[in-house]
């Protein structure tokens, strides 16, 4: 008799043991495939999220019998973790030896994650819950690794980098998606919602003092819509992290007693402004 998984334990892989290829042999309905059973399953799930995804809604939407699709997958987690491998392919991936600076190759991770987690608002809710090695996710990772190693931190620092920056765009891009969920299942744009969202805080007693004294941070902010909000605050977010990295690597140096390599330490030099013309009447 087969043992029951312990919840306590690490939840297995479609990945191992070969069954991301694995196909029943025998009696599969014709027409269908586990590629055209994935890309539904991530278009199911960019339109009615999560909690209303099951293996039944999938047949229905095949216009198969459930048991159809089991021919191609063994459990509904295991679709769930191709979906998961299969969207994170759209992650355009630098090249850690095309000698661009690390620092526009972290931005750019960074904001690639980011446009992930928003367009596919479940994804933030799968990733920790599997092993996450199938090999689009594994490219992502080797990659992310390889940028990091050419901070010039030392190696005992990689793990820590790595999180300070992608667990921020992870928290920064799942509310961000969480945000357009909820407006979209509301019949409203994100700015309308907002908006509706504002009122209501202004209408509760208690929070009257914080909006006070937030409404003069939020008009220095800027910005006409949502997403010019959000995307300033990430924007300056993320730089903050990389004035981080490039302090803790000067900081490194110094422990150690090393000098810091240039690339790791000088940071762009932005173009001088022009000068101001003078004014009329001056000489």
């Amino acid at each position: 008799m087969a043992k029951a998984a312990r919840q306590d334990q690490p939840r297995s892989s479609v990945w191992l043991e070969g069954k991301a290829h694995r196909r029943r042999g025998g009696g599969q309905p014709s027409g269908l495939d586990r590629a055209r059973i994935i890309d539904v399953t991530v278009r199911l799930l960019d339109a009615e999220g999560l909690p209303k995804f099951s293996m039944r809604r999938l047949a229905g939407e095949l216009d198969v019998t459930a048991m159809s699709v089991y021919w191609y997958v063994d459990t509904k987690d295991d679709l769930l973790e191709l979906a998961l491998d299969q969207v994170m392919g759209e992650v355009r991936l630098p090249d850690p030896d095309a000698g661009e600076d690390w620092r526009d190759q972290v931005r750019a991770l960074a904001r690639e994650y980011r446009t992930l987690l928003v367009r596919h608002p479940w994804v933030s809710a799968l990733v920790g819950v599997f092993l996450n090695i199938g090999p689009n996710n594994l490219a992502f990772s080797r990659v992310v690794q390889r940028v990091v190693r050419r901070t010039g931190l030392p190696a005992k620092r990689m793990t820590s980098t790595i999180s300070a920056v992608f667990q921020f765009v992870y928290g920064y891009g799942t509310l961000e998606g969480h945000l357009a969920s909820r407006a979209a299942a509301g019949g409203l744009s994100v700015d309308e919602y907002f908006q509706q969202a504002l009122n209501t805080v202004t209408a509760a007693p208690q929070a009257a003092e914080v909006l006070q004294e937030s409404r003069e941070i939020m008009a220095a902010r800027g910005g006409d819509t949502v997403a010019e909000m959000l995307e300033r605050d990430f924007e300056f977010a993320l730089e903050l992290l990389i004035a981080g990295i490039e302090a803790m690597v000067v900081r490194e140096r110094q422990v150690s007693g090393e000098e810091a390599a240039p690339e790791a330490v000088e940071a762009p030099q932005a173009p001088e402004a022009p000068a101001a013309p003078e004014a009329p009447g001056e000489s």
